[in-house]
């Protein structure tokens, strides 16, 4: 019968000595203890992995060690694993080292496995009986509490079919780790291939790679291509999440890959040293934890020393779930979703774990319930693709998300993106605004409002204004064009909004001036309608109509937002009507002659150089005129009348 590999990984557990390995041999006819130090002290250092056929599949097993020294080397094993062998031997009985491994598959979200009682050819009858028990009690309120319990000898094979057969089922029972992620693989070690180069062994957590892929190692930050793939030790095209691999990589140094490392395709991942997590302390007798402990702090294949911060509270007893920031004092990769263990470094015990919501810039101010609030729907969110990416729209500071910053912050490879905004966007819980950008209702919904709250406060600081101009809005709020125009639509088609003059307001504000402001406007717009084409200065316009400096120049903004005053040049305006009646003049004479030479301008308005020149200036910059040396042509005509 031809096998199929399947991307599923199963991992023993257990006491030392309790027989994981020869189970494993037993299954699979792989001696997984490689180092000569494992076979000379008859007992796991280091991971061992091996192929299991089941029927018609092939999965992997990874066999951890169950000394407490190498708990660090059993959580980096546990962490890719889909299913678990819960290894107990019938002499010992259920001991340390098999609580805090079950303790830890716990944390780390395995929700598949079966136990194996081993050695039964040591043990009479009536221990078996009591061991049985002991694993009923100890399994109770667990994932294995239903689990089959099947007696096998590594020995003389007795129970072998029993437990293949439930193997099988368990098997049956995962379903194979999804690929559409952004492929991650935390190095379990690197080492050299005479002929071939560095090679990197481990289970990616997420997506897939192929040889010829670009990857980078973290964080050490060196890039490469991968030269050949191995899944199962057997040459592969791909390998997949959830797949024991090994990957070549060659032109690398294997001296500098340590375990801890992540291999990841460039520009999704960096390494961090904040990282905030939904937490749960484990219910067992004396243990709780104080803001501020110092603890390890493991996920994926990496140990780091950290401080552990707690949000709400100072104290976090057993049992407890709770919200906590972790500063870590080496950078490590790690995404949203992926678990975590704390452990204490002295006593040596597991304290805890569970899923990390996010990494952090800072560390977050936990007096500040808004911060809460957030953290508590980030940590639902983050358990599934789809429900981070509805998050971070719905939160976006900027009101609008582009695909590809989407997709680096949620770690969501560009296809599968597309599929969820694609499902959003069916289910009106988002909608695209331009080429690139998307907005979630509530973020919309929120936009704005922030925009008629940004109006109403400019109408009561600047009361006279008839309202902002879009880049002033822009400005403002921290936001893209294109989303203000949209949101600025809406508001108009709901009668919230106006525009007058370039300026947006809210549909009910009226410009109200005071007696005397509304006096020296229309002075001051008399006297400019009196030298069209010689218009005043601020110090004339001060002196003609005795206004101190401050008072012009409040003036003479007031009537450039109304559009009575245009801006030509710097410290130059002229009234609406002098505008109108240039461009006028203009348009006629090239009309008429086919051009104009610059110097005559000033003949057509009767003005100086000083005045004419700025003006023409003015109508090439708004698309009146096109200039060509010395001369001005009419900007519609100009390129087939008078093209080089």
């Amino acid at each position: 019968m031809e096998t199929r590999q399947i991307n599923i990984t199963l991992g023993t557990a257990g006491h030392i000595d309790h027989g994981k390995t020869a189970l494993v041999k037993l299954l699979t006819g792989c001696e997984t203890d490689r180092l000569k130090e494992e076979k000379k002290r008859g007992m796991s250092i280091e991971l061992g992995f091996a192929p299991c056929t089941v029927d018609d599949l092939e999965v992997g097993i990874v066999d951890v060690p169950g000394h407490e020294h190498f708990i660090k080397t059993m959580v980096a094993g546990a962490t890719g694993i889909d299913g678990v062998i819960l290894v107990v031997a019938a002499d010992d009985g259920v001991m340390p080292q098999t609580r805090e491994h079950l303790d830890i598959m716990t944390i780390l979200g395995v929700a598949h496995g079966i136990v194996a009682l081993t050695k039964v050819d040591r043990a009479a009858p009536d221990r078996i009986a009591q061991v049985t028990a002991d694993i009923r009690a100890l399994t109770q309120g667990t994932f294995l509490e239903a689990a089959p319990i099947l007696p096998i000898s590594n020995v003389t094979g007795d129970g072998f079919w029993p437990f293949h057969e439930a193997l099988t089922a368990l098997v049956g029972s995962i379903k194979p780790k999804s690929i559409d992620g952004v492929f991650r693989l935390p190095v379990e070690r690197g080492f050299s291939v005479k002929g071939s180069g560095t090679v990197l062994s481990g289970i990616p957590v997420s997506g897939s790679v192929k040889v010829g892929d670009q990857v980078v190692l973290l964080p050490e930050g060196l890039e490469g291509r991968v030269n050949a793939v191995q899944v199962y030790g057997r040459e592969s095209d791909t390998a997949r999440s959830g797949q024991c691999a090994a990957l070549n990589v060659r032109h690398w140094e294997h001296g500098t890959i340590r375990r801890g490392d992540t291999l990841t395709v460039p520009g999704y991942f960096s390494p961090e040293e904040w990282y905030v997590c939904e937490m749960h302390v484990l219910a067992r007798e004396g243990i709780f934890l104080k803001t501020g402990t110092r603890v390890k702090f493991h996920t994926g294949s990496s140990e780091a020393e950290a401080s552990l911060y707690l949000m709400e509270g100072d104290l976090a007893r057993a049992g407890d779930t709770c919200l906590v920031q972790l500063r870590l004092e080496v950078p490590t990769v790690a995404g949203p979703g992926d678990r975590f263990i704390v452990r204490l470094a002295s006593p040596p015990l597991t304290v805890g774990g569970g899923h990390i919501i996010e990494a952090s810039k800072t560390r977050l101010k936990r007096t500040r319930p808004e911060v809460i609030d957030d953290l508590k729907v980030r940590a639902r969110a983050v358990t599934t693709d789809a429900a981070f990416a509805e998050y971070c729209l719905r939160a976006s500071e900027s009101s609008a998300l582009s695909e590809s910053d989407l997709s680096i912050r949620t770690k969501t490879r560009p296809a599968r993106l597309k599929e969820i905004l694609r499902d959003l966007a069916a289910a009106g819980k988002v909608f695209q605004v331009g080429k690139t950008l998307y907005l979630h209702r509530d973020a919309a919904a929120l936009f704005r409002e922030r925009i008629l709250k940004t109006l109403a406060d400019f109408h009561r600081a600047e009361p006279v204004s008839p309202g902002m101009t879009a880049p002033q809005l822009i400005e403002s709020l921290k936001t893209d064009k294109t989303v203000l125009a949209h949101a600025v639509n809406s508001l108009k088609e709901a009668g919230k909004l106006v525009e007058r003059n370039q300026r947006l307001a809210l549909a009910e504000h009226r410009e109200e001036f005071s007696d005397q402001e509304r006096k020296n406007l229309d002075a001051v717009e008399t006297l400019f309608r009196g030298r069209l084409f010689q218009p005043p200065d601020s110090a004339e316009v001060a002196a003609a109509l005795r206004l101190d400096a401050a008072a012009v120049e409040r003036v003479l903004r007031i009537l450039v937002e109304h559009e009575r005053l245009a801006p030509v040049a710097d410290g130059l305006l002229f009234h609406k009507d002098a505008i109108d009646l240039a461009r006028q003049k203009l348009t006629e004479f090239i009309q008429k002659e086919g051009e104009l030479e610059s110097v005559k301008f000033k003949y057509l308005l009767d003005t100086t150089r000083k005045f004419a020149i700025p003006l023409l200036d003015y109508f090439d910059r708004i698309g009146v005129t096109l200039r060509r040396g010395n001369t001005r042509y009419l900007k519609s005509s100009s390129r087939e009348k008078h093209s080089p």
